[in-house]
């Protein structure tokens, strides 16, 4: 008896040992950088990108896929969404489905679908701010600790940044001519018929949304007021809104029955001379459409006076993401000042501006090259100090599928 009770008890032994083996090569300390290093060795990481422009899948596989490899020997699996609302709703998805590890390692988020995620408690926390480049973000700026009026609450890292900016072409518009309000703009238009129209609001029309949300910041007289949402400020001031593009509508391209759905086809309408006026978010201004060959040399970036909304955008990390250690060396990768320089270039083709604070730069050849890249943007972009005045930051993420849907209702099917 004494004999069988000293083999279970042994047998028991080997048994705990096993089921307690030591960490896991894909778990980490996030205090740990080392260990994440370690933990995301061999991985490979889904990140999940809208992948509607074949110059930014060009940067992303060219820049980050070649570092990732060499750098820590991670895989970049790039899933390109044509909206960013489709990776939202594949982690939801598995949430419902009980499914744990998931598909999505990292999503290139904003706005609403940050906000959505958030609210259903499905985003890795407290990592945002304890990756080794976390230093070099001015984590006290609203722009970046608010993404549309919702904390950030570390639960997303910002990539770079974006500002509203229109484009003309100095050959056949000349700099005196130009809108600089709203108002202005509308008068332009009917003095131009057929000459300018704006990118539909709504999922994949991006800017649009945004050229309309500026419209309504004007016409109630404040942005501020619209970063928490509110919906009896929007009951008030709507209807301004809907008056506003109604009243333009009849002096749109196509008499404003139709509208580019994307940058891309607004791009083409301003190439091919049948619009003057185009749209964009990118630091670049013209210059990257110039270096793609699709706008002439001489197109130039403007803005209003005021109520050009600009922002942040991130990466977020799934709570269910199969491969978080990988993500986050993605995630430190992204806020590098080499590919932040790199970011901003035109012949890169990215041209959002950048995520960091280069004042908290301190190594002499990351601040020179990150100066220097600033410095080559020429005639194409918009003046820093002209961005710089004219900027506001984006609305309460609850007005973005409102101003969409009554767009639709009170604009397109009236």
């Amino acid at each position: 008896m004494k004999k069988i009770i000293y083999l279970l008890a042994t047998l028991s032994l080997l048994l705990a040992a096993c089921g307690a083996p030591a960490q896991s090569p894909s778990e980490f300390d996030i205090n740990d950088w080392d260990s994440v290093l370690a933990a995301a060795k061999g991985q490979t990481v889904n990140w999940y990108i809208w992948g509607g422009s074949d110059s930014i899948n060009a940067y992303v596989d060219n820049f980050y896929g070649k570092a990732l490899k060499e750098r820590y020997d991670i895989t970049l699996n790039r899933v390109p969404l044509a909206d960013t609302v489709d990776a939202v709703n594949q982690v939801l998805s598995e949430k419902q489905a009980g499914t744990d590890p998931g598909s999505v390692d990292l999503i290139w988020i904003n706005g609403e679908n940050f906000f959505t995620l958030k609210q259903a408690d499905m985003l890795y926390k407290e990592w945002a701010q304890k990756i080794p480049n976390a230093k070099l973000v001015d984590w006290e700026n609203p722009a970046i600790n608010l993404d549309f009026g919702n904390p950030v609450d570390n639960q997303e890292s910002p990539w770079s940044s974006a500002q509203f900016q229109f484009i003309y072409d100095s050959a056949r518009t000349s700099e005196d001519e130009l809108p600089r309000s709203y108002a202005e703009l509308k008068d332009w238009a009917c003095a131009n018929p057929g000459r300018f129209t704006y990118i539909a609001p709504g999922p994949g029309g991006f800017l649009g949304t945004r050229f309309a949300k500026g419209a309504l910041y004007e016409v109630s007289g404040d942005a501020q007021q619209w970063l928490s949402f509110d919906q009896a400020l929007w009951d008030q001031h709507s209807p301004a809104l809907w008056n506003y593009f109604n009243e333009m509508k009849p002096c749109l391209w196509r008499n404003g029955e139709t509208y580019p759905k994307d940058e891309s086809e607004l791009v083409n309408l301003f190439a091919n001379n049948e619009v003057d006026l185009s749209m964009t978010n990118d630091i670049t201004g013209a210059g990257r459409w110039i270096a793609d060959g699709r706008m002439p040399a001489t197109a130039r970036a403007f803005v209003f006076d005021n109520y050009m909304i600009g922002d942040f955008n991130y990466v977020a990390i799934p709570l269910n993401a199969p491969n978080k250690a990988a993500a986050l060396v993605l995630a430190n990768l992204l806020l590098e000042p080499e590919f932040q320089a790199a970011q901003i270039l035109p012949e890169n083709g990215f041209g959002l501006g950048y995520a960091i604070d280069v004042t908290r730069v301190t190594d002499e050849a990351a601040l020179s090259a990150l100066e220097t890249a600033a410095s080559q943007l020429g005639d194409a972009a918009t003046p820093a100090s002209d961005l710089a005045k004219s900027l506001v930051g984006d609305s309460a993420a609850q007005y973005q599928g409102l101003l969409e849907q009554d767009w639709l209702k009170f604009v397109l099917q009236r």
